[in-house]
């Protein structure tokens, strides 16, 4: 991902949850994720609820589920933290 995170894709985030997340918060939660979280659905699992508490957004199951499924299917870059929230952000 590198250390820059797309100003716009900040400020979409907290337009889209009308929360204010910081790219500190944004920058910690993305250090702990590995390419391995990706392929894994219990730590991607992990990683939306993590993201959904942060933006104070309740996410329900199914929500989840499609996230997840979205995820497997896409063949997104697991480098890409970026990739990952855009296509959360269309949930």
């Amino acid at each position: 991902m590198g250390n820059n995170i797309s100003k716009d894709a900040l400020k979409a985030i907290n337009k889209k949850t009308g929360k204010t997340i910081t790219e500190g918060a944004v920058k910690k939660l993305a250090s702990t994720v590995k390419p391995s979280t990706m392929q894994n659905e219990a730590q991607l699992r992990q990683l939306i609820k993590q993201v959904s508490a942060m933006a104070k957004v309740p996410v329900s199951e199914d929500t989840v589920q499609d996230i997840v499924s979205a995820v497997k299917k896409s063949g997104l870059n697991p480098n890409s933290m970026e990739s990952l929230m855009k296509m959360m952000m269309k949930k």
